[in-house]
């Protein structure tokens, strides 16, 4: 095996499902490297669900394969090294968090209480006492799911939504957790649509749309990619595209509809709504902007070619 390959915590080689007869997740080629935390991101119904679902043993995959830290996803051994959240958190609401935390650890055939001990620590929970995890707040509980994730010290954890639904704080405590765990040294896998949120944490990504991954992209090429721009609206972005570049022939323009512009690496913009209202062309508004991460996913989701099925390079 390869220096590369031992890297990896988990890698899909042509993973496919479908469902009657139509494909939910399409041949994707994933790649997370051990110790990321890797940022899972697509569109209600793009298949990131069935896809994590599949990574945690819970879907069969139509074909393809699966291999974590190097070894087929079937071998007995790559189960005790995976914890899975997936869709809800599945508490008992008159447990404790600890009565919680011991059921599940039964259920897994865990039989040394330390392992709940350090779940419960490694969540903040440990002083909860008596109180029943019915009476916990959103963030409580989700920190309770993740626990239960961690039962055993799984290497790899897989979590679907882990943020969703949380109010501020809730997702302050969840954040601080998963930043701390993967300081642990564990390597996470999180869906989340909350994008802002993510790229908080997030050290790697993958885009998935209607099945396909069509990019993975490190956080420090992501950040580069993230350009300011000049954007400007207009009656008619057919006429004033010529105006601009023949008075600035290396200008990166993007024709975003008929009526805005973006325009990469200007430096001032007074000149440019002078020479289009000169010439007749009406400027509703125009200034700078930045790009942040979410507008730069939003952005890939919405114009990638729809045939493209890429993330085979290595993050």
């Amino acid at each position: 095996m390869s220096k590369e390959k031992e890297k990896l915590a988990v890698e899909t080689l042509s993973l496919t499902k479908s469902y009657n007869g139509k494909a939910a997740v399409n041949h994707l080629s994933m790649q997370v490297r051990q110790g990321a935390i890797y940022g899972f991101i697509g569109r209600n119904g793009a298949g990131k669900s069935t896809t994590l679902k599949m990574l945690c043993g819970l879907a069969k995959p139509t074909e393809g394969e699966i291999r974590l830290f190097g070894k087929p996803a079937e071998d007995s051994y790559m189960a005790r090294r995976l914890g899975c959240l997936i869709e809800s958190t599945g508490l008992y609401p008159n447990m404790t968090a600890r009565q919680n935390m011991m059921m599940k650890a039964k259920c897994m055939g865990l039989t040394d209480e330390k392992s709940v001990d350090r779940a419960l620590a490694s969540t903040g929970l440990s002083d909860t006492g008596s109180k029943k995890a019915r009476y916990f707040s959103m963030g409580m509980k989700q920190r309770l799911g993740i626990g239960l994730a961690l039962l055993g010290n799984p290497d790899l954890l897989i979590l679907d939504e882990p943020i969703n639904g949380l109010d501020p704080e809730g997702t302050r405590e969840v954040r601080e957790l998963l930043l701390a765990l993967s300081q642990e040294g564990k390597t996470l896998i999180i869906s989340s649509h909350i994008l802002g949120e993510l790229s908080k944490i997030a050290t790697h990504y993958g885009i998935i749309k209607e099945g396909n991954l069509v990019e993975q992209i490190d956080r420090e090429t992501l950040e580069g990619n993230c350009r300011d721009y000049f954007q400007i609206e207009v009656d008619d972005s057919k006429r004033a595209l010529p105006l601009i570049l023949e008075h600035a022939p290396q200008m990166q323009a993007e024709v975003m509809d008929d009526k805005i512009i973006r325009l990469y690496d200007l430096k001032d913009g007074a000149w440019l709504n002078h020479l289009l209202i000169e010439n007749r062309v009406q400027v509703y508004s125009s200034g700078f902007h930045h790009m942040d991460l979410e507008e730069y996913f939003l952005n890939r989701m919405d114009n990638l070619a729809e045939g493209r099925k890429g993330g085979e390079e290595h993050v």
